[in-house]
């Protein structure tokens, strides 16, 4: 009987170390995307910022337009998440934003990620439901998920003025957050005409005359891109940033020091991003150079997972792939980049810089 127990023991000990958490935590994982979408979508943590002071979740679900029911939970699930806090008060609970939620989730704030999560929820949410149709067909999902040809990718990502405002929007949002640390990474000082490829809402050029004084730069994007980031993003008093429209596979590049490429060659194939940085090359000034901005996979392709991540995203919604900084270093040497060097920044992007002999 003693050796029963002990067996029984024995295997409630493996069941307890062989409990799947990992892979628990994992399969949910979309509900805390859902949760934060949503609550951005409804304006939670607007209403909590211009309240000025906790509320309760009568007067949040009465602001929102929301039912208390839906609301409590909604709620309930940011408090576990510690996107809010609660506050105890004569019985009855309070809440209010986090300092994250506050900077990062709210409309107002000038490091929003509130129209990159809008992103997320509304295009790159749909797209992953055909991941498995992704995965075995190597080919993006554009087709299913919007019922747009993918042939033209750009034609696809920027299917409507709207979806193209969202896109640039959430361009907007991460070089805000992101960019300093990119344009630094580097010294990139020396060069003092640049031209941003495919600068999209002008938020990397931004940082760039930001970062250096002397700097002018070109933003050289398409027509309807260029006009919408005139609209929107770069007024007059950002002088030292123009804009050049054109296709950069079809049309003239614009004379400079150096080319920016942020998140633009992992759209493509190998052989497009050398088709591209071919162009490049014979634009580039002699003694210029080529700047990457990208999410660079461990030499091995270990990680980080995030890249991984993003690697996925690339094949639902682009013809592209994330790499490793060798890879991209030999797309640049393959057309003549000499001196190539890559910096992390520790953040998401990182850099890769490639000179052209004088």
């Amino acid at each position: 009987m003693a050796e029963s127990q002990e067996t029984g023991s024995s295997e409630g000990t493996r069941a307890a170390d062989t409990y799947p958490r990992k892979i628990l935590e994992y399969m949910e994982g979309f509900l805390i995307s859902k949760t934060i979408f949503s609550s951005c979508e409804l304006g939670v943590f607007d209403v909590l910022l211009a309240s000025e002071r906790p509320l309760s979740a009568e007067e949040i679900s009465q602001a929102i337009g929301a039912s208390l029911d839906g609301t409590q939970r909604l709620l309930a699930a940011c408090t576990g998440l510690q996107l809010l806090n609660t506050h105890q008060d004569k019985g009855r609970v309070f809440y209010s934003n986090t300092e994250q939620a506050s900077v990062y989730l709210t409309r107002s704030s000038p490091v929003s990620l509130y129209q990159s999560i809008q992103y997320s929820s509304r295009t790159i949410y749909l797209c992953w439901h055909y991941l498995t149709d992704a995965v075995r067909e190597g080919r993006n999902q554009y087709e299913k998920a919007f019922g747009v040809t993918s042939n033209d990718l750009f034609q696809a990502l920027y299917r409507s003025d709207e979806e193209m405002l969202k896109f640039m929007q959430l361009m907007n949002s991460i070089w805000n957050i992101c960019g300093k640390d990119v344009v630094t990474a580097f010294d990139l000082s020396p060069f003092k005409i640049i031209c941003d490829l495919g600068g999209c809402s002008g938020a990397l050029a931004k940082q760039c005359t930001s970062a250096y004084p002397e700097c002018r730069v070109t933003i050289f994007d398409l027509p309807k891109v260029v006009h919408m980031s005139r609209k929107h993003f770069v007024t007059e008093a950002d002088q030292r940033i123009s804009f050049h429209e054109g296709d950069f596979f079809k049309d003239p590049l614009p004379k400079a020091d150096l080319y920016i490429l942020a998140r633009i060659l992992h759209d493509w194939t190998d052989e497009r991003c050398i088709e591209l940085l071919s162009r490049v090359y014979k634009a580039c000034k002699p003694g210029g150079a080529v700047f990457l901005v990208e999410a660079l996979l461990h030499e091995d392709g270990s990680g980080p997972v995030t890249v991984q991540l993003y690697s996925l995203n690339m094949l639902v919604q682009t013809e592209g792939k994330e790499r490793t900084a060798a890879q991209y270093a030999a797309l640049l040497a393959a057309v003549g980049f000499t001196d190539i060097q890559h910096r992390l920044t520790g953040k998401i992007y990182d850099a890769v810089l490639g000179h052209k002999e004088t």
